[in-house]
């Protein structure tokens, strides 16, 4: 049987563990990214690499593995004593102007996979140009890959650093004048001593949900949706809480309930924090989202005098784009986002503080603060929907896509065509769908924004409609 090769999707390399992801293919990974450390980031490899890992299992075992392959290679490794956020992970190469980082982590993932996610030394998720080259390493057959060993592994913990710059980014001091209840669920993950803690310092009560490790995540993926945020939900109404917040399972991406159960989308969280710090903080500079998140955004960008910068899926790319401009904030419908002045990855703790800060400022529940964006550019509806196809009828649409893309859908006519990621057609108005591919599973992922409910849903309906029809 011929082996799988190692292949990185949009956020780092990830497999089922035991399956693909294994001590030998973990090794191959670090080896590949010993050799990209040596050649590529000589001004920082001498500062050395930080590895991580999250609270999936054998996640440490496998981290430890990372570590000794780098330090076989002569390479200063600082290995965290324990599960370690994402984010921190990324702030601790910026800080030591380190080579890069690894983070042994399947993000969001279910209990079954495990992955590693590599940031070099800018601090952002690697971009392809990278990951490209490591693939290639890794998957050479001629590649040797050293013995683990010990002799290079300083142990290290990033947590104190990192609560230091989060306690500069958020107004703590707001929030603890306004005496809030919060509930915070974090879904086993590597946010407990985190989210928990600010939460603890500054609201009047906290309620917490699984601050502990689980390796099986409660039997769910540690992703926190409206699906999987039913607990807190329900605490937030019992208990008469005034927010809810989650994280997920490398806490990198956010969760976000309001007083009255309702589950706010992260498309709308962006485009609240993008207002509120405009007003807040003063900042000037762009705003970066993703090709498939929210034209909210954009409605609300162009009333403060705000640029917008569209990216291809992945936060690699809105961290690119903070590399080379000021921006105000940056992120995506799944629900990452950055700042300036912070780090060029995403934040799921930065994330839920800076809505608890803006609730305690606006004195104001979340909906009646997005009521009032809404009145000021009028509604507009998002949502998406998976559908499933063979390989074959995959291609075929591909096929279709690039050589024939549709004109109209149903009454609609297709006014531009953006092919930045996967294929947006704008239709006018406040009304676009996207077709995507998924590129690890048989998925066409569709994305689609109207100015009503009853629209998006036709617009969704005749977006599957084209897809199927191959």
């Amino acid at each position: 049987m011929t082996e799988a090769k190692i292949k990185f999707g949009t956020s780092g390399w990830r497999g089922i563990i035991s399956d693909d992801f294994t001590f030998q293919n973990v090794s191959k990974v670090a080896q590949a990214i010993a050799r990209y450390v040596k050649e590529k980031e000589k001004q920082t490899v001498k500062n050395g690499v930080i590895v991580g890992y999250d609270t999936r299992f054998l996640s440490e075992k496998f981290a430890a593995t990372a570590a000794g392959v780098l330090s076989a290679n002569g390479i200063k490794v600082f290995l965290t004593q324990r599960d370690t956020p994402t984010p921190v992970i990324s702030c601790e190469i910026i800080k030591k102007k380190l080579a890069g980082g690894i983070n042994i982590t399947a993000s969001h993932n279910p209990a079954s996979y495990n992955g590693m996610k590599f940031s070099p030394s800018w601090g952002g998720p690697a971009l392809p140009e990278t990951t490209k080259l490591i693939e290639n390493y890794a998957n050479d057959p001629l590649l040797k890959v050293l013995s683990p060993d010990n002799k290079n592994v300083v142990s290290l913990d990033p947590r104190e650093k990192y609560l230091k710059v989060i306690r500069n980014k958020v107004d703590l001091k707001l929030i603890k004048k306004m005496g809030m209840k919060v509930g915070v669920e974090l879904l086993y993950g590597t946010g407990r001593d985190y989210l928990d803690l600010f939460l603890t310092e500054s609201c009047k009560k906290v309620v917490v949900f699984h601050d502990y490790r689980d390796a099986y995540f409660g039997g769910g993926s540690p992703e926190p949706n409206k699906e999987r945020l039913g607990e807190l939900d329900a605490a937030i109404k019992k208990e008469k809480l005034d927010i809810g917040l989650a994280t997920d399972g490398d806490a990198d991406r956010y969760g976000i309930i309001d007083r009255d159960g309702t589950f706010i989308t992260p498309n709308e969280i962006l485009s609240l924090l993008m207002v509120y710090l405009k007003k807040s903080r003063g900042w000037n500079g762009c705003v970066v989202r993703t090709v498939a998140t929210t034209h909210l955004v954009d409605a609300l960008a162009e009333k403060y005098g705000i640029p917008v910068r569209e990216t291809p899926v992945g936060f690699k790319y809105i961290g690119e784009v903070m590399l080379k401009e000021s921006m105000i904030i940056g992120g995506e419908e799944s629900g990452g986002l950055t700042i300036y002045g912070h780090i060029p990855e995403k934040d799921g703790i930065l994330a839920c503080l800076l809505v608890l800060e803006m609730v305690a400022s606006e004195k104001k529940t979340i909906k009646e603060i997005l009521k009032k964006l809404y009145a000021e550019v009028g509604y507009i509806a998002t949502g998406r929907g998976n559908v499933r196809l063979t390989e074959e009828k995959k291609q075929k649409l591909v096929s279709a896509l690039s050589k024939k893309p549709p004109v109209k859908f149903g009454n609609y006519t297709v006014e531009k065509l953006i092919t930045l990621d996967g294929y947006k057609f704008l239709l006018g108005g406040k009304n676009w769908i996207m077709i995507r591919l998924s590129g690890t599973e048989p998925l066409v992922r569709l994305y689609a924004e109207s100015d009503s409910d009853k629209q998006l849903n036709a617009l969704l309906n005749l977006g599957k409609k084209y897809v199927l029809g191959f």
